[in-house]
């Protein structure tokens, strides 16, 4: 009996691992959603600091609270989706108007800039975070993006690179409605 046991238990620990693994794949199952327990709550208390180099104000929480639906965007230029989504945010900053500041996660400033010179700056603000920013916002990675109604809570969070998709269905119908 020992000995079965011994043969049974790893090939019945491992059909159970597969059974994990193909529930977490199943269609319309989104391993990249996590909640967000900050979602219609207000912003954190913070001061993200300017940059002269980056040719943007800091900003902090009582700049935020301005009358205003904010997209904030946390991005680094060592961050590969960052650069993916660059172009998209610009769009979305010159086709549909959006006010978007950005939070500079743990960059050196002369990388963020040749970052933003060479894809170009569509940022109002941009605050400096040297790293716990993302802790107060509840950010787990790069990029994220959020979004703050006009009497600074957050609407919409998203973590990962926005792509077409993501924007069309879920991030302007948030920014619509609070417009």
């Amino acid at each position: 009996m020992t000995k079965r046991l011994i043969f049974i238990l790893p090939a019945l620990i491992f059909v159970v691992l597969v059974g994990f693994f193909v529930w977490g794949l199943q269609e319309g199952r989104d391993p990249s959603i996590v909640p967000s327990a900050m979602i219609e709550k207000p912003i954190p208390e913070f001061d993200f600091p300017g940059e002269p180099l980056l040719e943007r104000d800091g900003f902090s929480d009582k700049s935020m609270q301005n009358g205003k639906v904010i997209v904030v965007n946390f991005f680094a230029s060592w961050c590969i989706p960052c650069r993916a989504e660059h172009a998209l945010l610009t769009q979305l900053v010159e086709e549909e108007g959006i006010t978007l500041w950005g939070i500079n996660h743990r960059d050196k400033t002369e990388d963020a800039k040749e970052f933003l010179d060479r894809l170009g700056n569509p940022y109002e603000r941009i605050g400096i975070d040297s790293g716990r920013g993302v802790v107060k916002w509840g950010v787990y990675g790069l990029p994220e993006t959020l979004v703050v109604d006009r009497e600074g809570r957050i609407r919409y969070h998203h973590r990962g690179p926005l792509v077409r998709a993501i924007i069309e269905r879920d991030l302007l119908p948030v920014i619509r409605a609070l417009d």
